[in-house]
């Protein structure tokens, strides 16, 4: 027994030595209480130099690497290594935890920062990303996730003097965050020209936007904003590891030793070399620096801390010492003090003092240290070296006394014997050498029996034998000195050994878990006075074991804080401490040894309070002495609740299995049924493997739960009202303290706990996301805004919920065993209790986690099983229930006192407030008075005192007692059998609700005249039921074996039941006597079934595959069927009880004639015409369309037929019932389908007059009765079902532009690739040909005497001071997008203004003036926009935006939330829909916003915006959704409409529940695309459809159709909150009665039509909104037009181009206008200064470039087909055109004297016109050899020269209007050009950056000064360069705001503004030059 259970000593952490000062830094502080924080190791240490003690905080599980303290320097936040590393805050003074922030970082954490007033954290992660991770530290909540950087971050820190700023560093980079909603967005600091782009180690930040930064090369770097704006050279000569502010300013320290203080200015104040003073060494580095008032703290890479006081710096105080780098194996203890000596692969051994916690000598040998050893005398210390050498020093003085070396691998063991005379060593290369101490350690004798390396060796007490372990796991002895191995057992039996360090041996067999060979335990150390051993092993933990332990996994006592592997432990030489060394982290822990019997006086150490313990898979000890388990809970732990398929993975299977099915749906298949059945009332309770889930509510009605469906059951009317939200399983329920509301939880792949309300049965909340396969406990808290739940995966998750909200508060592996309870505490709301398979845990909160403690049993019980458990009258007193019967009561953590409950197990309690009610195994309700003192009255469960008004009656007298509640003057009990019982406190019971007891029900048949049925279970009962309103069990009969089937006669007499053996037997139906019975078969009796009419034949169906068929007069057998190859599952008679249908297990269907049993074939077609008694069969033509999809899991597995033959009831085993239209022909029927059992429907039977059906739960062992409502019924009330699994085919038409949306791809800009088909070689990287003159080798004299090189552009302000441009403001933009985004223009400030958006920016237009003002903080093009409606939020828009993956990066698509007056961002919302944000919404409130999704599971996402809080998210619909809006009324309930969808949402908690539209109650309406959404007052919901109608939803159910609201697709919908008013538009050809827009009353049945006068064939309208008397359209062409309502007028208010690219772009010589030409056929002319369209002109055809003539009174156009036209200015009328080329005209100039026209196209070709030749517009000559099509053309000043590029990112120069290319480069230089808009050239170089692999610079601009460029680009980027920019990657600024590729650029007149065309976003933006003062 002894080795059985834990030692009953303890150790308790006494001491740590060292420091962690490797690959960590700034990780040493002083706290407010002087105190000194650190940690090494997984333990954070509180160091106290003044008292010299050290607390201990052990919350960790493994390796800490970070630290930070609280800026009120009492809290303490670190962070750990590990697979799922978690960070703690705990409390320096109590070192207890505060918060756990956790499951979210992987790999390890590595940098921490609080912000300034403490509340929040900021934490780096050490994953591939170095996620940074933002925390509400005190909620455990994570506010904000980013990828941080592609390589390691170092240092991350707050900035202290502006809100939400970090700033980051790290390898080769630093970065400044700006926090905003839940988006971190970085800025990465730019070196530039002032310092090398290099690692930066340390920062710190410091008013007025500057930070402070520490580099590897010594150097500090000074930046202001995200700019390096000074460096500190030389501050330290190599790398500054640690910085830290405080008030007198700056400490830095670096590795070459030296400690800088630096004033706030960052003026040094005094250096500190620790390498100069005494305790310094060559080589130290600093690794951690704090500053606080005259004290400085130092760290340092070798695991030392010093501190220094500033007035004597230098002499540095030395506080800790340890080892340094390497690992730490030589551990050995001094024979007669107490010291200990450590050797490490630092080369250094040590020698401690146990009493004085100090290192007091050490000494530096020439090899790394292995092991030590030192002599009995304690003068010799003996060292095994690495190098196979082995030293002995006196141990005095640490002189050397010899040093041997006879080996070449490591030492890796030596010891002295007892006696002195010999020392043992063992060799890695498995041999044991012996040497003489005397005899000045000569060789002996030698050991060579091992075949592996030598790990540990014993003496034996005599000095006579020595044990060895190898590395192989072998024991061997040897006889000494000599080395003769020692083999008889006698022998070895009487050995006594001296010490006992080895790991194998019959000894310690019990340090090994049982059925491991691993070899992981690195050492022993046996204690025989307290018969106690210790190990250390790879996990970091040291263990206490009794000693010796014989068995295989002995319980053990446990301890951590070591972090990986324990190399080494040892015993003092008075047994007082045990010292372990660790091997990577090298510290050495001390720990005191308390002995048994102190433990008694020292109580309050026991349960010491740490995660690690909670978190790991075994406790301290687990005692195996416990008595067995109950069998019934035994049975209990066995059940599993995992399932094959879950529900949750139908939607994926069906998705998968829809591919297959393509063809089979070809069929046009039938409607579901008319008929509906609705859920009337369950037999049943779940009471075999659920506890206390039976309770009143306030009203008296009482709730519990079967299968998956709460009910609430009110016994004075004796009905049911159910609650059907869940689809599995329900495994526990909770009654909220007020009564009201109940909390369920289910099984499931990601389990739900559904928190509902009793009166309304709706649900409030549903929280999901941290259990696995299902929920066994819930628990509501005292004051109910809390909830705890206990899921039953491995670990038994604990959970603690915030429920209205739907967060996870806290979550923690609760044990591994089952948990059978969760308690909350009454009084304290963050306090819970846990109880289960031998397991009392006392939980508190801390941040995201919970810290459990173990209850203490002490010497008063055993660690019993707990099956219940409550809490006491005050917040320390718990009682709980065992499995013994017994009632253990608890004070804190404590058990103070057991009572002797029950007999058996105590299953259920619950606390009155005058006492206590139990109930037992043992069918006894027990009342306690208030402390257990004394039983006041017990309640025995029995049949004879059941009240005559029950409604069943009780199987059996004493039943197992599973719940208990109490109220209303009465006690409800529930049993295992199945019963809800209530027992009157003056002693009658009345039996309420009964169902089966545990095993599956299968057998199920329906009275042929009366409203009964009778059900056969497993449970071996045979039960008779009223279907009636009676709803009572009307009598039970016990069978010997369990039963499948049963049958009544067709007269309703007698009564057939199959039986599992083989046996059937008929009985009387009224008395239930048996009749007769046979015995013919061996396996289970499945189907049994009289024949028709007189029920002449009994056939008797069974699993060996044969039916019998009897003869029910003489009750013979008259004859087999046989044939069949599989078990029978079904069968059926015909009509005239001559023919049998049969289906087998194999999925035959089989036909049999009577009474012979002789097989007959019967073709399909004729099998319809026979008319059949009953139909149960699942096989054949007539039900082929009742086999689901996915028929591959789950099986149908009954069926029943109405007796009016039309609809087919089914039941499957994923326990779905299912209606369909009979026959049901053709693959996949369409049906109406119910959940509500859990698994599998065994049975399904209609009763005699199809009024009800009755259907059977296999394991839910309920009895479920359905009434059946007939079609006219149904209108009156909206039911709820899925229609079938397959969508409905047509979606009501096509449409260009609703195809065109669905499918449009979205890519980001960082993606885009160019525009242009280029090829070749980009400018950038071309080899630069030599100049003629280098060529030919001539140097040029310095001062030429050439004349001076002209200039390179003619400047056109002559006179004027050149000015540069230094800045690009945006002014106006031209477009809008409307070609594929809705709802995007609303009015503002009461229609003062709009808003829209193009590109990437929002616009806020005045409608009077013109004027607009941007929002330019998108980085991407903008997809969507909202307002907020609530006047609490005034002017507040929504945005969404394109983006990449859902990586939560700067490219990670996100929402804006901003003031659309001030432009202020208010919150970024990054999502996880990748690809970008479709569609979002405003809630009634304003505080809620809905997102939707283009990811493929179109997520719907609801936002908290203001906090930037996720609340809930989920797949919206498989194919695109376009729309999705809150009801103007409401927070929770909104509605999706999309691609063949429409869904209803409702929020609740942090789940979205959505119902599909219904459309079954209109005839032939059809699912078809929607495309906007309305809504109305009694919630309607208006849908505008794609063929132009409108449906009408009441709820989720279609009741109307507006047919034909518009002849084409409805786009857009609005609803006017003030009076409701709904505006329509859609895509119309302008008729006289019909138009685009509408406006209709609330309900859609009058509407007033406006068209839209803008000239165009259709209008598409894609937007609308109402304001006062005002309409604002926004239409398919890119118009904003404003209608009034009284008048009809329209007034267009914004234009653009209606499709891109806009290419061509030209700007009027001497005033501010310009033209555009795009490819949707338009010129238009734009005036800058009125802020308007002033023309546009019709091309029929797609332009793409447009010029003007010098003077201004000619335009000349370039059309994509390859002609060219000449407009003249004043009269619009066309001058000239001409077509020479097929292909289009690329660009097309005027020279500067007006003479010639040059037109470049893309056939490779630059044609001449010339124009004094009048417009027949004849060529005269052309360019030959351009080897591209030609991009740009620029005509130089004098008129002779023309520079062309081409799309091989070549320049070429031609003569005009000869056409001759021009080649020498002398010439070329002195050209002097009218204008430059190439690309392409030297004197551009600059223009090209490094990142334009795929994309390309697509447009230049040169001003008319001649000093400034700008270009335009494929990311859609506007820059701005000064001109000539040679040198390649010149300096520039950036501007946003197009989409993807900017087409073109120009100056206009006197560089006024800079106007750029965009490709993707067909707007043009006008952006107002900014330039230098003079």
């Amino acid at each position: 027994m002894a080795a059985r259970s834990a030692p009953s000593c303890h150790l308790r952490l006494e001491w740590v030595y060292g420091y962690r000062g490797h690959q960590c830094r700034n990780n040493l502080y002083y706290t407010a209480a002087k105190e000194i924080v650190y940690f090494v190791a997984g333990v954070g240490v509180v160091y106290s130099p003044r008292e010299h003690r050290q607390k201990f905080y052990r919350g960790h599980s493994d390796d800490i690497i970070s630290l930070a303290l609280h800026p009120e320097r009492v809290l303490v936040a670190t962070g750990q290594v590990g697979k799922e590393p978690y960070i703690c805050v705990w409390d320096s003074y109590t070192v207890q935890t505060v918060s756990i922030l956790k499951d979210v970082h992987t790999h390890g954490i590595a940098c921490l920062a609080f912000d300034l007033d403490g509340q929040r954290l900021v934490s780096v992660g050490l994953d591939s990303k170095n996620a940074v991770c933002v925390w509400d530290w005190k909620r455990g909540k994570m506010l904000s996730m980013a990828p941080g950087h592609t390589d390691r971050i170092f240092d991350i820190s707050w900035d202290l003097y502006q809100p939400n700023k970090l700033v980051s560093c790290g390898v080769k980079h630093i970065k400044f965050w700006s926090l905003c909603g839940n988006a971190l967005t970085p800025k990465r600091g730019v070196f530039g020209k002032t310092g090398d782009l290099q690692t930066i180690l340390c920062l710190a930040c410091a008013r007025d936007e500057l930070t402070y930064s520490g580099a590897l090369n010594g150097d500090i770097y000074v930046w202001k904003g995200v700019n390096l704006i000074r460096t500190i050279q030389g501050a330290h000569t190599a790398g500054i590891f640690s910085m830290n502010a405080c008030e007198e300013g700056f400490a830095t320290g670096g590795r070459d030793g030296c400690i800088r203080l630096w004033d706030l200015t960052f003026k040094p104040i005094t250096v500190i070399d620790l390498r100069e003073t005494e305790q310094g060494y060559k080589g130290l580095s600093v690794r951690s620096v704090c500053w606080r008032g005259d004290h400085i703290l130092v760290g340092t890479q070798d695991s030392e801390i010093f501190e220094i006081v500033v007035h004597e710096r230098n002499k540095p105080f030395l506080l800790m010492q340890g080892h340094c780098e390497g690992e730490l194996w030589a551990l050995a203890v001094h024979p007669t003090k107490p010291l200990a000596v450590t050797g490490s692969d630092d080369r250094s051994v040590r020698i401690w003092s146990l009493v004085d916690h100090a290192l007091i000598a050490r000494c530096n040998m020439e090899e790394p240290i292995r092991c030590a050893a030192v002599n009995v005398d304690g003068i010799h210390l003996a060292l095994g070296m690495k190098d196979g050498s082995f030293t002995v020093l006196r141990v005095r003085d640490m002189t050397e006394v010899v040093h041997v070396k006879d080996r070449k691998e490591a030492i890796h063991e030596l010891k002295y014997s007892p006696d002195g005379t010999y020392l043992a060593v063992g060799c890695n290369d498995s041999s044991v050498d012996i040497y003489g101490v005397a005899q000045r350690y000569k060789k002996v004798g030698e050991c060579v029996g091992s075949l592996s390396f030598i790990t540990h060796m014993d003496w034996s007490s005599d000095s006579r034998y020595l044990q060895t372990n190898d590395g192989s796991g072998k024991r061997l002895l040897y006889k000494m000195p000599g080395g003769k191995e020692v083999t008889s057992k006698e022998e070895i039996k009487g050995i006594h050994w001296a010490s006992w360090t080895c790991v194998s041996g019959l000894e310690v067999n019990g340090i090994w878990p049982k059925y491991s060979d691993i070899n992981d335990i690195n050492s022993v150390d046996g204690n025989y006075a307290g018969q106690v051993l210790v190990t250390a092993d790879d996990y970091g933990v040291v263990k206490l074991f009794r000693y010796p332990c014989l068995r295989k996994g002995a319980k053990f006592r446990k301890y951590i804080g070591h972090s990986a592997h324990v190399t080494n432990v040892r015993w003092s030489h008075d047994y007082q401490w045990v010292i372990s060394i660790g091997g990577a982290d090298h510290s050495v822990f001390q720990w005191k040894f308390i002995p048994e019997r102190k433990l008694k006086d020292s109580l309050h150490i026991a349960p010491q309070e740490s995660l690690a313990e909670s978190n790991s898979d075994e406790s301290d000890s687990d005692l195996s002495d416990v008595p067995e388990l109950d069998s019934e809970i035994e049975q209990e732990t066995q059940l599993t609740y995992h399932r094959q398929v879950y529900k949750e993975d139908l939607p994926q299977l069906k998705e998968q299995c829809k591919e297959k099915q393509k063809s089979a749906t070809s069929k046009r298949r039938e409607r579901a049924p008319g008929n509906s059945i609705r859920l009337h009332f369950i037999h049943g309770y779940r009471g075999y493997d659920c506890r206390s889930n039976l309770f009143y509510t306030q009203i008296g009605e009482i709730v519990y739960h079967v299968a998956a469906v709460g009910v609430i059951y009110n016994r004075q009317q004796n009905t049911q009202r159910f609650y059907l939200g869940h689809d599995d399983d329900i495994l526990c329920l909770a009654i909220h303290p007020l009564k009201d509301y109940v909390a369920t939880g289910q099984v499931g792949r990601d389990p739900s706990i559904h928190v509902w309300d009793t009166e309304t049965i709706k649900p409030l909340s549903i929280l999901k996301g941290y259990h696995q396969y299902g929920i066994c406990a819930v628990d509501f808290s005292a004051d109910g805004k809390r909830l705890a739940s206990v899921g039953i995966d491995d670990s038994h998750t604990i959970v603690l919920w915030d429920w209205k909200k739907g967060e996870k508060l806290s979550v923690a592996r609760g044990s591994k065993d089952k948990i059978f309870v969760v308690k909350m505490n009454p009084y304290v709301p963050d306090k819970l209790i846990t109880a289960g398979i031998k397991h009392m845990k006392f939980w508190r909160r801390a941040g995201g986690g919970l810290i459990g403690r173990k209850g203490h049993t002490g010497t008063l019980g055993k660690n019993d099983t707990m099956m219940c458990a409550v809490y006491g009258w005050t917040e320390e007193m718990a009682f709980s229930g065992t499995s013994t019967g017994d009632v253990c009561i608890w004070r804190d953590v404590f058990l103070v006192k057991t009572v002797k409950a029950h007999d058996g197990p105590v299953f259920s309690m619950h606390a009155l407030e005058k006492g206590f009610v139990t109930g037992g195994k043992d069918g006894v309700v027990a009342l306690w008075d208030d402390s257990f003192e004394r039983c006041l009255k017990t309640y025995a469960i029995k049949r004879a005192d059941l009240a005559p008004g029950s409604k069943g009656l009780l199987l059996e007298d004493n039943p197992s007692i599973r719940a208990i509640s109490l109220g209303h003057g009465h006690i409800l009990v529930g049993t295992k059998n199945g019963e809800i019982l209530e027992v009157d406190k003056s002693g009658p019971i009345t039996l309420l609700v009964q169902g089966h007891m545990e095993g599956e029900v299968w057998g199920l048949a329906t009275h042929p005249y009366l409203p009964i049925c009778a059900t056969v279970s497993d449970d071996k009962t045979l039960r008779i039921w009223d279907l009636s309103p009676s709803h009572c069990m009307l009598a039970v009969r016990k069978l010997k074996k369990g039963g499948r089937c049963c049958c009544f006669s067709p007269d309703g007499k007698a009564l057939a039941v199959g039986l599992n053996d083989g046996s059937f037997l008929m009985a009387n139906a009224d008395t239930l006597e048996d009749l007769v019975s046979f015995h013919h078969r061996k396996d289970i009796i499945s189907d049994i079934q009289f024949s028709p009419g007189s029920g002449k034949y009994l056939a008797v169906a069974s699993h060996d595959s044969f039916i019998d068929i009897y003869s029910v007069m003489s009750s013979k057998r008259v004859g087999v069927c046989k044939g069949a190859t599989s078990c029978i599952t079904h069968i059926d008679w015909d009509a005239r009880g001559k023919l049998l249908q049969v289906n087998t297990g194999a999925k035959e269907q089989l036909f049999f004639e009577a009474p012979r049993g002789k097989k007959q074939t019967i073709p399909s077609v004729e099998v319809e015409k026979i008319s059949w008694a009953s139909w149960t069969s699942v096989l054949g033509l007539c039900c082929e369309g009742i086999w689901p999809i996915i028929g591959e899991v789950t099986d149908v597995t009954a069926s029943c037929l109405t007796s009016d033959k039309m609809v087919l009831a089914t039941g499957d085993d994923l326990g779905f019932v299912k209606l369909f239209r009979y026959p049901a022909k053709g693959k996949f029927g369409k049906f109406k389908k119910y959940v509500a059992h859990s698994t599998h429907v065994t049975n399904v039977r209609w009763t005699y007059d199809d009024s009800m059906l009755v259907t059977l739960g296999g394991a839910d062992m309920s009895l479920m009765v359905w009434t059946n409502e007939m079609e006219s019924y149904r209108e009156k009330k909206s039911y709820d079902s899925e229609e079938s699994d397959i969508d409905s085919e047509e979606d009501g038409g096509y449409d260009s532009d609703v195809t065109r949306e669905n499918e449009i791809s979205y890519t980001i800009r960082a993606l885009s690739t160019n525009i242009r088909p280029m090829f070749g070689v980009k400018p950038h990287l071309q080899q630069k040909e030599p100049s003629v003159d280098e060529r030919q080798g001539v140097v040029r004299p310095p001062v030429s005497r050439a004349p001076p090189q002209p200039e390179k552009l003619q400047s056109n302000n002559v006179g004027k001071k050149k000015r540069p441009i230094e800045d690009l403001v945006l002014e106006l933009a031209f477009g809008y997008r409307g070609r594929d985004c809705r709802n995007n223009a609303h009015y503002l400030n009461d229609g003062e203004d709009i808003i829209y958006h193009t590109a990437s920016v929002g616009i806020l237009h005045n409608v009077a003036t013109g004027t607009q003002s941007f929002y330019q903080e998108h980085n991407d093009d903008i997809l969507c926009l909202t307002v907020n409606q609530h006047p609490k939020f005034i002017n507040i828009v929504a945005t969404g935006q394109v983006g990449d993956s859902a990586d939560m990066s700067a490219t990670a698509p996100s929402v804006h939330i901003w003031d659309a007056v001030s432009k202020q961002t208010l919150s970024v919302l990054r999502c996880s829909h990748s690809k970008g944000v479709c569609a979002v919404s405003f809630s009634a409130t304003g505080k809620l916003l809905l997102s939707v999704g283009l990811d493929p599971e179109h997520t719907v996402t609801i936002w908290r915006w203001q906090e930037g809080a996720r609340i809930a998210s989920k797949a919206g619909h498989n194919q695109r959704i376009f729309v999705a809006e809150f009801r103007p009324d409401s927070d929770t309930q909104f509605v999706s409409v999309g691609i063949k969808h429409v869904k209803f949402w409702t929020l609740a908690g942090r789940a979205l529940l959505s119902k599909k539209g219904l459309l079954s109650t209109l005839e032939d309406a059809r699912m078809q695309t929607m495309l906007a959404v309305a809504f109305g007052a009694n919630n309607l919901t208006f849908t505008g459809t794609i063929s132009g109608d409108v449906y009408v939803w009441k709820e989720h159910v279609l009741c109307r159709v507006v047919a034909r609201a518009h002849n084409g697709p409805v786009f857009a919908m609005y609803t006017t909150l003030r009076d409701g008013l709904i505006v329509t538009g859609g895509k119309e050809r302008p008729s006289k009665e019909g138009g685009a827009v509408k406006l209709w009353d609330q309900e859609l049945r009058r509407c007033r039509a406006f068209r839209l006068e803008t000239g165009q064939v259709t209008d598409c309208v894609r937007s609308v909104c109402r304001g006062k008397g005002k309409i604002l359209v926004g239409t398919r062409n890119a118009e904003i037009i404003e209608v009034g309502e009284k008048n009809a007028a329209c007034n267009i208010l914004v234009n653009g181009h209606v499709d891109g690219p806009i290419w061509g772009l030209a700007t009027h010589p001497s005033r501010d206008f310009f033209l555009s030409a795009a490819e949707d056929g338009t010129v238009r002319l734009w005036d800058i200064a009125d802020k308007k369209m002033l023309n546009k002109v019709n091309l029929g055809h797609a332009a793409r470039t447009v010029c003007y003539s010098p003077e201004g009174d000619m335009v000349a156009i370039g059309m994509k087909n390859g002609e060219f036209i000449i407009l003249l200015v004043s009269s619009l009328k066309i001058w000239g055109k001409k077509r020479d080329r097929r292909c289009a005209i690329h660009d097309i100039r005027f020279s500067p004297d007006s003479r010639y026209l040059a037109v470049g196209s893309s056939e490779n070709s630059v044609d001449f016109y010339d124009l004094t030749l009048g417009p027949t517009l004849n060529r005269i000559s052309y360019c030959k050899d351009i080897p591209s099509f030609v991009i740009q053309m620029d005509f130089s000043a004098d008129s002779r020269h023309l520079q062309v590029s081409s799309g091989c990112y070549k320049r070429h120069v031609y003569e005009v209007p000869s056409g001759k290319h021009l080649v020498d480069h002398a010439v070329i230089d002195r050209i002097t050009w009218a204008t430059w808009t190439s690309t392409l050239g030297d004197e551009v170089m600059g223009i090209w950056s490094r990142h334009a692999e795929k994309a390309d610079v697509t447009c230049a601009c040169v001003s008319h000064s001649g000093i400034t460029l700008v270009t335009g680009d494929d990311f859609g980027m506007v820059k701005l360069y000064d001109f000539p920019c040679p040198e390649k990657f010149a300096k520039h600024k950036r501007f946003l705001g197009h989409s993807p590729h900017v087409t073109n650029i120009r100056f206009t007149s006197g560089d006024r503004h800079v106007v750029s065309a965009g490709g993707d976003d067909c707007s043009l933006f006008v952006w107002k030059c900014v330039h230098m003062p003079h």
